[in-house]
């Protein structure tokens, strides 16, 4: 059995693709990885701006692709009914541009994913952050079949929350979380199936071609509670 089969048989994760048409999310393998940390390193926004909770990005070119690779080798080993952290590297034309997270804490009870991610700077204003946004809720509730989706974005940082907006997410209050010191104000939004459902047209719309989702069932697998069956 030649490794990638054998890591996919071990760690059905690794095996998970989700293309629509140039654009793609895909698990980060350590070729890919070393890439995305070389794009955070040439930048990821302006200096005087933190759209970040913790905040990576700061250093020099060297430090940032660092954090990158560090934080991305801790993360591989969260996967499990109980909590997941997966991130997908965003490929466009077969390129690495950004990083598209899923989260799920108490995944078999409350079968909910926050989202998280990043864009290099040369990659962003083009809508690539509308797309992928739209693709990885896709692979939330037809891949995974979760019951909700939630994400956040300071209240400075516009362009994460204009995404949200356009893609349909509901607005779930303002809270003040610590970011580098100072309490900011930070915005969250909620998307259930049902709503997720009666956009699905405005989804087909953003992305623009069918979704192709490869290594699924395998991940539906991975994060199943012991004698649980898949939906």
């Amino acid at each position: 059995m030649s490794h990638p089969d054998l890591l996919t048989r071990l760690w059905p994760a690794s095996a998970v693709r989700v293309r629509a048409g140039d654009l793609e999310l895909r698990w980060i393998d350590d070729d890919t990885l070393v890439e995305l940390a070389a794009v955070a390193s040439r930048g990821v926004h302006a200096a005087d701006a933190m759209p970040f909770e913790h905040p990576w990005t700061r250093g020099t070119p060297e430090e940032v692709a660092r954090s990158v690779l560090t934080y991305q080798w801790n993360l591989r080993s969260q996967v499990s009914p109980s909590r997941f952290a997966i991130e997908f590297a965003v490929v466009i034309d077969g390129t690495p541009v950004g990083v598209q997270g899923l989260v799920a804490d108490d995944w078999s009870v409350l079968r909910r994913i926050q989202t998280g991610s990043w864009l290099g700077s040369a990659h962003q204003g083009h809508g690539i952050g509308t797309r992928m946004r739209v693709l990885a809720l896709h692979l939330i509730f037809a891949g995974l079949d979760a019951h909700e989706a939630t994400s956040g974005a300071f209240a400075d940082n516009g362009p994460s929350n204009a995404v949200s907006r356009r893609v349909g997410y509901e607005a779930d209050g303002t809270v003040n979380v610590a970011r580098e010191g100072v309490a900011v104000p930070h915005h969250r939004y909620t998307m259930s199936r049902e709503c997720w459902e009666s956009l699905r047209s405005r989804h087909a719309e953003l992305l623009q071609a069918s979704v192709e989702l490869h290594g699924i069932e395998g991940l539906r697998g991975q994060v199943a509670a012991s004698g649980s069956a898949s939906s």
